[in-house]
C-alpha cells in the first residue's frame, strides 16, 4: 500500500497531500497535511518485530513520552499494523544539549511505567538466533564480546528496572528553537537507566568532561556504570545491524553499519578507563 493510500485509508474522504521524509533505516516516515495538520505518519519496516519491536508498546510509550512533555503528541494508532501518528515537529534534526538529556532522562526514569521490557543483554542473544536462524553468518568476535557483557552482566545485577527510551541517536532528537523533542519510541522499555546514558553518550561520541555534564543534569555520579554500558549499547547496535541483514528492504549499507559498530567494540575492550571499570568491584 502507497503513501496515498494510506492517507484515503485513515482520513477517508479528506484532502491530503503525503510526502516521504527521509532519515529512516529502520521504518518508512511520511509528512502528511490534512485539515489544517501537520502530521508524521509512520510505516513499520517488515518483519520489525524481530528487531524485538512491539507497536502497540510503542505506541503506550509514545502516549508517556507526550504526557511528560518529551515526545509529540500522538494523533492516531492504525491496527492491526501499528502504523503510528503523531504531531510533526518543525526543526532541526540532531539538536541536543547535553544538559537538557540529562534532565531528561532523569524525568523519563522517574516517569510512569512502560508495557515493554528492554534487557540488552538477552537483546544481544535473541539478536544472534535471529541472524543465524536467517541464514546470517554472526561475526567471530561475538564469542570474546560476549564474555565481557556477561561480566557487565554480573556487575549490573539488581539495578532498578526504570522506564527508557533505549535509541538515543542523534536523528531522534529535534529542536525546534524553543525546545527539544525526543522521537522513535519503538525500542522503549522498562531496563537499566544506565544502558539510556550509556546509548547516548556513546551515539554522540561525549568525552570525559560530556559525560560529567551529563550525570550532573541526570543526578548521579556513577561513572563505572555509564561506561559499562556504553559497551553494551554498542554491542546492541553492531547485532541490530546483523539482523538488519536478514530482514530490512531499505536501501542501507547495515553490513557496514554492523562492522562499524563492531570496530568501536573492539577498541572499546582495550580502553584503559573500560578495563578499569570492568573489574574494579
Amino acid at each position: 500500500m502507497d503513501g496515498g493510500q494510506l492517507a484515503e485509508r485513515i482520513w477517508p474522504g479528506q484532502q491530503a497531500t503525503i510526502e516521504p521524509l527521509g532519515g529512516g533505516i529502520t521504518n518508512r516516515n511520511f509528512k502528511v497535511q490534512v485539515d489544517g495538520q501537520e502530521l508524521v505518519l509512520r510505516v513499520g519496516g517488515k518483519d520489525t518485530e524481530l528487531l524485538g519491536i512491539d507497536r502497540a508498546a510503542e505506541h503506550v510509550a509514545s502516549r508517556i513520552a507526550a504526557e511528560l512533555g518529551l515526545g509529540p503528541e500522538v494523533v492516531a494508532f492504525v491496527e492491526p499494523e501499528g502504523y503510528l501518528v503523531t504531531r510533526y515537529v518543525d526543526g532541526e534534526v540532531g539538536k541536543v544539549d547535553v544538559g537538557w538529556v540529562g534532565a531528561a532522562l532523569r524525568r523519563l526514569h522517574d516517569g510512569p511505567a512502560l508495557p515493554g521490557r528492554f534487557d540488552s543483554f538477552r537483546v544481544i542473544e535473541e539478536y544472534r538466533a535471529t541472524a543465524r536462524k536467517h541464514g546470517i553468518t554472526v561475526p567471530l568476535v561475538y564469542g570474546r564480546l560476549k564474555e565481557i557483557a556477561d561480566e557487565i552482566e554480573r556487575q549490573r545485577f539488581g539495578a532498578p528496572i526504570r522506564p527508557c527510551h533505549n535509541d538515543l541517536l542523534n536523528a531522534n532528537f529535534i529542536g525546534d528553537g524553543t525546545r527539544t523533542w525526543l522521537v522513535d519510541w519503538e525500542y522503549a522499555g522498562m531496563g537499566d537507566a544506565f544502558f539510556d546514558l550509556g546509548n547516548f553518550a556513546v551515539n554522540h561520541e561525549l568525552d570525559g568532561s560530556g559525560e560529567s555534564e551529563l550525570l550532573a543534569a541526570y543526578g548521579s555520579n556513577d561513572s563505572k556504570a555509564l561506561v559499562l554500558m556504553r559497551f553494551m549499547s554498542d554491542f546492541r547496535e553492531a547485532m541490530w545491524g546483523v539482523v538488519q541483514l536478514a530482514i530490512s528492504e531499505l536501501d542501507f549499507d547495515f553490513e557496514a553499519y554492523a562492522a562499524e559498530h563492531f570496530e568501536r567494540l573492539a577498541r572499546t575492550s582495550v580502553e584503559p578507563r573500560f578495563l578499569d571499570a570492568l573489574h574494579t568491584a
